[in-house]
C-alpha cells in the first residue's frame, strides 16, 4: 500500500487558481462587460497563469510524493467529504499545462469565434478552466467525482454551439459516452462510502490508500468502476469511438483543451487514484490492460493512415499516443512510468500545436481533407513550417517534446516486458507513415490557382504558436526541467505494480496547520 503524506501550504493558492476563472466567468455573464469579453478573458486567463506560475514557485521539487500546498475544509461531515486539494508532481505538471494552453486557446478564437459570441465562449471555457484545476488537485475521491461529472456541461456546450455542422450529435455521443464512464464510476464512489476507513476523512485519497474493509473480489469491483471511467476518458480501446466525431465538430480550441488536457484526466486518474486505492486489483488487470494498450497503439496509428479528414487523423493519432501513456502507466517500470507522465504533457503541446495550425488553414482553404489540398507550403510557407514542427514533435523526432517520453516507454517497456516493448516500437514505424505522407499531400506540389496568394500565418496567429513551439523544443532540449518533480510519482508507481513494498504503513498526518 502506498503512504501518501500531506503538506499545508502557506496560501490558498489552489482554491485561488479555482475562483479566479469562475469569477472571470461570471463577470463575463453580465451584459455591460460582453463588449470587452475578449479583452477580459485573456486577462483573467493570464492571471491564472500567474497563479499557475506562484504555485510551482512553491513547490518544493525534491518532496516526492507528497501532497504539497494542501488545504482541508470540511464540506460534508456527515458523507465524510471534504474541500480538500493539493498537488504532486503529476498535478502540478498538467495544472501548468492547462494554465499554459487556456489564454493561448482564448487567443485563437477571436479568428474563429464571431465577436458576438466570444462572452459565451470565454466564461465556458474559464468555468472548464476551474473544473480542471479542481480535478488535478483534489485529494477527497467525492469532490473529485462531483467535478469530474461537472464539466461536462461546459464541454458540451462548447461543442454543441460553436462547433461545425454536425456538431450537436458529436455533443450528445460525448456526453452519453461520458456519462456512462460517470455513472459507472459512481457505483464505485458509493462503494468506497461503504468500504472505506469512516469518519470526516473517509474520501482523502491518503486515507483510502491505507486499504478498503472489503474483501479482494468486492475490492476488485470497485476497481473496475474505476477503471471503466478513465479508459473512455483516456480514450482507451473499445471505449474510444466518441474521439474522432467530436475532434471532427469541435472547434480547433476546444478540441486542444478536451485532448490535450482533459482526456489526460483519463491517465491522471489511473495514477493518482486507481493505483494508490487499488494496488492488488491494478496487478490483477496489468494482463488485460497491456495489451489493450498495445492495441491502441496499432489500431489508433493505422486508423490514421487512412483518414482524409485532418481533424479526424489528429484525434486517432491521439489514441495511439494514449496507448503509449497506459503502457508506460501499468509495465511495471519506474523509467516508463516517468516517460508515460511526461508524454501526457507533451501530447498537450503537440496536439495544441496540430489542432490550432489545421484551424487557421482550414480558415484560409475552407476544408480540412487531405484530398482537396495540396501545395500549401508555396503559399502558407509559416503554416506549413509549423505544421511540420508540431507533428514531428508528435512522432518523436530526437530535440522536440515527444522523444524523450515515448524513449522512456519503450526502453521501460523493453527492461521490465520485452514483448511489450516491441509490440509498442511498431507504433512508432506506424507514427512516421501517418504523419508525414498527409504532411506530402497537404503541403507540397503545386497550390490550386485559387490559392495562390493567400495570407499567411498573421502577427495574432503567431503570437498564439510561438509560445507553444517554444515549450516543445525546451522540453524536447531540457526534459530534465520535468522529468525531476516527476521521478517520486513514478517510483511509486512502480512500485505499485510491481508489488515492491505492498505492506500496510501508518498514514502521515495532515500537518499542523491545516483546517479539519
Amino acid at each position: 500500500m502506498q503512504t501518501l503524506t500531506v503538506a499545508t501550504g502557506p496560501y490558498p493558492v489552489l482554491s485561488l487558481m479555482v475562483l479566479v476563472p469562475l469569477i472571470g466567468a461570471l463577470l463575463l455573464a453580465v451584459p455591460a462587460l460582453r463588449g470587452q469579453a475578449r479583452g477580459l478573458g485573456l486577462v483573467i486567463a493570464l492571471v491564472e497563469l500567474g497563479l499557475g506560475i506562484w504555485a510551482a514557485i512553491l513547490f518544493d521539487p525534491h518532496a516526492g510524493t507528497v501532497y504539497q500546498l494542501a488545504e482541508t475544509h470540511q464540506w460534508i461531515p456527515a458523507m465524510g467529504a471534504s474541500w480538500a486539494l493539493g498537488v504532486t508532481g503529476l498535478g502540478l505538471a498538467m495544472l501548468l499545462l492547462a494554465v499554459f494552453l487556456v489564454p493561448i486557446v482564448l487567443l485563437a478564437s477571436w479568428g474563429e469565434i464571431p465577436a458576438d459570441n466570444q462572452a459565451g465562449f470565454a466564461g465556458l471555457i474559464l468555468s472548464l478552466e476551474a473544473f480542471i484545476i479542481v480535478i488535478f488537485t483534489a485529494r477527497d475521491v467525492l469532490l473529485f467525482y462531483l467535478v469530474f461529472e461537472a464539466m461536462l456541461l461546459p464541454v458540451y456546450f462548447l461543442i454543441g454551439r460553436y462547433g461545425g455542422p454536425d456538431r450537436r450529435r458529436a455533443a450528445i455521443k460525448f456526453l452519453l459516452y461520458s456519462l456512462a464512464g460517470g455513472l459507472v464510476m459512481l457505483i464505485g464512489v458509493v462503494a468506497l462510502a461503504v468500504y472505506g476507513p469512516g469518519g470526516e476523512g473517509n474520501y482523502l485519497i491518503e486515507n483510502l490508500s491505507q486499504g478498503l474493509t472489503s474483501s479482494t473480489g468486492v475490492t476488485r469491483g470497485i476497481f473496475v468502476t474505476f477503471l471503466i471511467a478513465f479508459a473512455v476518458k483516456a480514450p482507451m480501446v473499445p471505449v474510444h469511438t466518441w474521439l474522432p466525431d467530436t475532434a471532427e465538430q469541435a472547434t480547433p480550441g476546444t478540441s486542444v483543451l478536451l485532448i490535450g488536457v482533459l482526456d489526460k484526466i483519463g491517465t491522471y486518474g489511473m495514477i493518482a487514484i486507481v493505483l494508490p486505492l487499488f494496488p492488488e486489483a491494478s496487478r490483477w488487470a496489468a494482463p488485460v490492460i497491456l495489451p489493450l494498450a498495445i492495441v491502441g497503439i496499432i489500431y489508433g496509428g493505422l486508423a490514421a493512415i487512412g483518414q482524409d479528414h485532418l481533424y479526424r487523423l489528429i484525434s486517432y493519432t491521439s489514441i495511439s499516443h494514449f496507448g503509449f501513456m497506459v503502457l508506460g502507466i501499468f509495465i511495471g517500470n519506474q523509467i516508463a512510468a516517468v516517460g508515460a507522465m511526461v508524454y501526457m504533457v507533451a501530447h498537450g503541446l503537440s496536439i495544441a500545436g496540430l489542432y490550432l495550425i489545421t484551424g487557421f488553414m482550414a480558415r484560409r482553404t475552407g476544408t480540412v481533407r487531405i484530398s482537396e489540398l495540396g501545395g500549401i507550403a508555396r503559399v502558407m510557407p509559416l503554416i506549413a513550417g509549423t505544421f511540420l514542427f508540431s507533428g514531428l514533435a508528435s512522432i518523436a523526432l530526437p530535440g522536440l517534446s515527444g522523444f524523450v517520453p515515448e524513449w522512456m516507454v519503450l526502453t521501460g517497456s523493453f527492461s521490465a516486458k520485452p514483448v511489450y516493448g516491441l509490440l509498442a516500437l511498431l507504433g512508432v514505424i506506424i507514427a512516421a507513415v501517418y504523419m508525414l505522407l498527409p504532411y506530402q499531400r497537404v503541403f507540397t506540389g503545386a497550390p490550386a490557382p485559387e490559392r495562390v496568394g493567400s495570407q499567411d500565418l498573421d502577427g495574432r496567429e503567431r503570437v498564439v504558436v510561438a509560445p507553444i513551439l517554444v515549450a516543445m523544443l525546451v522540453l524536447g532540449l531540457a526534459p530534465a526541467s520535468l522529468t525531476g518533480i516527476l521521478d517520486g510519482v513514478g517510483a511509486q508507481t512502480a512500485a505499485t505494480m510491481t508489488g515492491a513494498g505492498s505492506q500496510p504503513a501508518a498514514t502521515a498526518p495532515v500537518t499542523e496547520g491545516s483546517s479539519k
